[in-house]
This record gives C-alpha cells, structure tokens and sequence, in this order.
C-alpha cells in the first residue's frame, strides 16, 4: 500500500502537470528505488540476490498525444545550466540509441525498448517526472525513472505485459539506449518487491520469494550513508568488472559464473580474472547465510555477512572507494551490527544494519570523520522495505 505522503505527491505532481500542459494528465505512476541488502554483483553473474524497495520513489505523470510527432518531457527539478525546470522535446521518429543524452534517455530508451521488444506502438506523449531518490547514489534512481515510464506506457498503451516483461524491457532500455550494461536486478527490485519484505531474486528466472523484514520489531534500522561521491554504470569500470567475471566464466568452461558451485576449484584463472571470480563465489555463499539468518532472526550473524560482502567488493572486485570505505568503518564503530556499500561502486552509498538506540551515535562518527577529511558532507537516512511500483493516479 502507497502511504499517503506519496498520494499527495501524486496530486501535486498532477497539478504541476497540469499548470505546466494546459491539461490533466492520463494519470500518475511511482516507481521506488532501491536497496541491496546483499548479493552485489550477482544479477549479470546470474546470481540470487537480496534487495528491497525503498520508501523513496520516482513519479510520473503522463498524457499520451497520438495527433503529434514530438515527445516533450519536463522534470520539478531545476537544471542549473538554464535556471529552469529540465526539459526535453523528441521527435517521436528520431529516437534511437546514440540520439538522446542526460536525463531523457532512460524515458525515451524505454519507449524505444517497447517498441523493439515487445512490439508496442508508443505514440508521442507528454511527461512531467518528479523523484526524490538521490541521483548518483547508488540507490537506483536511474531504473526508478524508466520503471515508471515503463508502467504508465505499459497502461496507456494496453500492451499488457507483465511485470517481469517490463524488467526485460526497461534492462534493454538501460543496456542498448543508455548504453550502461547494467544487470536486471534494480529494475526487477522496483517492479516486484512487496511491502515489509526483502526479495529473494532470482536474477536468471526473474523468480522471487520474499522474505520478512522484520526491522523495526527487531529494534533495528537500515541507515544509508550517501557519500554524494556520484557513480555511473557507464564509464568503464562497472563494464570491466562484468567483461571480467564473462572470461572467468568461459575459461571454467560454463555459461555464466552462477553456473558454478560455490566452493569451485579458480586457483589456474589469471591473477586479474581471480579475485573478481572469487568474489562471486563467496557473495553467492553470502546471500545463502544471510538469508538463513534472515529467516532465523539473527540479526547480529546477518550483519556479518554484511561487512564480509564489503570487504570482498573492496579487495577482490575493487569497486569501493574512500569515503564508503570510512563510512562503513565508522557505522561499525558506532554500534552497527554490519554495513557494506550497495550497488555498484564507485562512489554512492553505504547501508548499515543499526540498533534504533545507536542512530545518533552513527550520524555523529559518519558526519565527523567526513568533515575531518574535509570531504563533502554525506546525507544520511534511515529506509524502510516498502512498496513496488504502482499507478497512484
């Protein structure tokens, strides 16, 4: 159930729609972002993988305009380049991959997408997006965007497909248009997680369990650290990483690197592709403990699978950074009972697995050991398992 600050986000985002278009809206979607409990970098190894749906979503509002030729897409944020709200016209014919840049090209890939994939006719439309996931946080606000794209065209258009259809379709949107050749477990993460619960996914069938998660009976809170070092998924280093577990795998002799057992024999890989296997390995392992101490309720075992998953993506895929590294030191050292970086590296964020009594003691050491190294101030907030995407107007 959507709680009622995101159905008065819903109204106002209507509103602004409307003041902005002359006209109402077909209606309103919201997609959430995401947090990645455990399992990072798993859904292109197809692994299982652990993530959750966050209290924070994407919205857009959308009118189909089937007489025109151009798309025109507007955002509530401001583009500091112009001083005004960020805005995109696309020529319905003209959009192909390559052709859009910056923040339209996840709305305008997915309508591309719908069309390639699925065979969906996608007229042109009017959008207006609103989003309250922190862009570049590792959080998922990028595939929160498309997915409410991808729920509004899907509606408006009575294609009809699935919600595991519309994953594939927003993943070929992000790899081919977007050109990040990002795996399948955000999106899926956003259109199938249920409220209170994490999602046991399945990143090679798209099935999912979802398991209990129990935070606040438990007297427990995620706290997500966001270093404001922004990441993408499209320069380089998230590619080499994937290319890498791709070579592990053919030279193990098997499709993909979730094909292997998790105590498989890697000691003859090349010292560069070794590490990055090994870590899949053991984060494969991983997911399997924690969601054992998941179910069981031991919470303080769960947080140590945490801080091992950390330290793998540190040393052996080497995809962390400074400022997650001393945030995640500093929340242990405040009372959490683990903390990894989420998502994919490079910069972004850091979850912890914190009793509700030592909240203030972890904002405390995070936000000081930021100021003595005389970097960016972090965002820190507390989330919650909520909702997937859904039509709230």
């Amino acid at each position: 159930m959507v709680h009622s600050g995101e159905s008065n986000r819903a109204r106002a985002l209507a509103g602004e729609f409307q003041r902005h278009f002359d006209v109402e809206p077909d209606g309103v979607w919201r997609a959430p972002g995401r947090v990645n409990l455990i399992g990072e970098h798993l859904d292109y190894n197809n692994g299982l993988v652990l993530p959750f749906a966050i209290d924070r979503s994407a919205m857009v509002a959308v009118r189909l305009v089937p007489d025109r030729e151009e798309s025109d897409l507007t955002s509530t944020w401001i583009d500091p380049r112009t001083g005004e709200p960020a805005r995109a016209r696309l020529v319905v014919r003209d959009v192909q991959p390559g052709s859009v840049s910056g923040w339209a090209s996840g709305p305008a890939g997915v309508a591309w997408a719908l069309e390639q994939a699925a065979g969906v006719h996608v007229p042109a439309f009017e959008l207006m997006l609103d989003s309250n996931v922190p862009v570049g946080s590792g959080l998922s606000s990028s595939h929160a965007v498309e997915v409410a794209v991808a729920m509004a065209l899907n509606d408006l258009t009575n294609a009809g497909l699935s919600r595991r259809d519309l994953a594939r379709v927003t993943q070929r949107a992000e790899n081919e248009f977007v050109g990040a050749p990002t795996g399948i477990m955000d999106q899926s993460a956003s259109l199938l997680a249920t409220s209170g619960h994490a999602a046991l996914l399945d990143c090679r069938t798209l099935e999912v369990e979802h398991i209990p998660l129990q935070l606040a009976e438990a007297g427990l809170r995620i706290v997500v650290v966001d270093t404001c070092v922004a990441h993408s998924n499209d320069d380089g280093g998230y590619a080499a990483r994937r290319a890498a577990c791709e070579r592990g795998a053919a030279a193990l002799g098997v499709e993909s690197l979730g094909d292997l057992p998790v105590d498989a024999d890697i000691s003859d890989l090349d010292e560069a592709t070794l590490p990055r296997v090994r870590h899949v390995l053991r984060e494969r392992a991983r997911v399997d403990a924690g969601v054992e101490h998941l179910r069981a309720g031991r919470w303080a075992e769960l947080g140590k699978e945490l801080t091992e998953s950390h330290n793998s993506l540190r040393d052996d895929y080497q995809v962390s950074c400074p400022e997650l590294d001393v945030a995640v030191e500093r929340m242990l050292g405040a009372g959490a009972l683990g903390a990894r970086m989420t998502g994919a590296g490079f910069g972004g964020s850091a979850i912890g697995l914190v009793p509700a009594d030592d909240l203030e003691s972890v904002k405390v050491e995070v936000l000081a050991a930021f100021d003595e190294r005389g970097w960016q101030s972090p965002r820190l907030f507390t989330v919650l398992p909520g909702p997937g995407a859904s039509r709230v107007g």
